[in-house]
């Protein structure tokens, strides 16, 4: 802002009065901006920079077990490993925007946000793809209806996400937001007009989606499991071999209920600050609740490793058996090559699908 005057005659004095009062205009302007800045603190960044870690080496451990053992390269946790490629982006992203605490619009600013938002995008899409195969495959008993979908699902989850970061950076609509709606890194930039809008549009809308979507999937395949149990429980005196096949199922119906909660809790302390950002409450700059919003929005790749590695039982005893005994590692891996070639036939079976994804 700059004020216009009048030096008065035998006054000459008055433009240098001028100038004081345009910078102390400026001052208490740049004052204002700095109230409204959210600050994160040293151990919050430490906080945020480990979950990135977390979930960049989760993520990088999905898609190696996919790799490396031929019987879990299903169709299921194929689509897992493209949503464990977006969430690798975003671990990366986010904490190259923490590390460097960015304070203006710059190009690494911007560049930062256009992959965050990007990935964090794609992450949303494909964790809405992948309940909607899991509906179709195991609900509907229809595996080339659902295989029919993941081409659609590619050009849904990277190009959706895709045209939303490209129109945003051409429209300037991607920088520095003061920490408002993030911890540290860039988004939405907060200075433009329009900037609710951009944040539905690059995130909020679709974690809104996701809300609703995920929990209804996710229920429908757990109704269709149990009664699959109450059926199958008829003729358990009569069939001695369904001990292996309820337990999968019972396992199944079990990550069922958490995968939704977890989605939840991890992402709700976003849409918090975002609902708080709209009332302009001053609460969204709660130093807890800063913490929970980075952690969440980073610990996703972390979440899923823990849940469809470490807590799947056939990868968690091979990854046991890599660290605890490499010794015998050569003649096991020439063994389980061998059953890994026969088995992977046969792993497109709703019940070898519920173990290997594990949802």
């Amino acid at each position: 802002m700059r004020l216009k005057g009048y030096i008065l005659t035998g006054f000459p004095s008055d433009e240098t009065r001028i100038d004081e009062l345009n910078r102390t205009v400026l001052q208490h302007t740049e004052s204002m901006a700095a109230v409204n800045q959210t600050e994160v603190y040293v151990y919050e960044k430490v906080l945020i920079l480990v979950s990135c870690a977390l979930s960049f080496f989760g993520s990088l451990l999905i898609i190696w077990t996919y790799a490396i053992w031929l019987d879990l390269r299903t169709k299921p946790r194929k689509l897992l490993v493209y949503l464990s490629v977006a969430d690798l982006l975003s671990a990366l992203s986010y904490s190259y925007g923490v590390w460097r605490d960015f304070e203006t619009d710059s190009v690494d600013c911007i560049t930062q946000g256009a992959i965050s938002t990007f990935a964090n995008t794609s992450s949303f899409f494909w964790t809405v793809a992948i309940a909607i195969y899991l509906y179709i495959f195991i609900v509907r008993s229809s595996q080339r209806q659902a295989d029919n979908l993941v081409l659609y699902f590619h050009l849904i989850s990277w190009g959706v996400p895709f045209a939303i970061t490209v129109a945003a950076i051409s429209l300037q609509k991607i920088g520095y937001d003061a920490s408002e709606v993030s911890v540290g890194w860039c988004w939405v930039n907060i200075q433009a007009e329009d900037h609710v809008l951009w944040m539905l549009l690059t995130g909020k809308i679709w974690e809104f989606i996701a809300y609703v979507t995920l929990p209804i999937l996710y229920i429908l395949i757990k109704i269709h499991i149990r009664k699959a149990h109450e059926a199958l429980s008829e003729y358990r005196p009569i069939l001695t071999s369904t001990p292996v096949s309820y337990s999968l199922s019972s396992m199944a119906d079990r990550k069922l209920t958490i995968i939704p909660i977890i989605f939840i809790l991890l992402r709700v302390w976003s849409t918090v600050r975002f609902l708080l950002l709209l009332t302009d409450s001053p609460a969204r700059q709660n130093p807890v609740l800063v913490t929970l919003h980075g952690i969440g929005n980073t610990f996703q790749g972390a979440a899923n490793c823990i849940m469809f590695v470490l807590l799947t039982p056939s990868i968690r005893s091979r990854l046991l058996a890599l660290l605890c005994c490499r010794g015998h590692n050569r003649g096991w891996n020439s063994n389980s090559v061998s059953q890994n070639r026969t088995s992977a036939y046969t792993a497109n079976t709703p019940s070898q699908a519920e173990e290997n994804i594990s949802p």
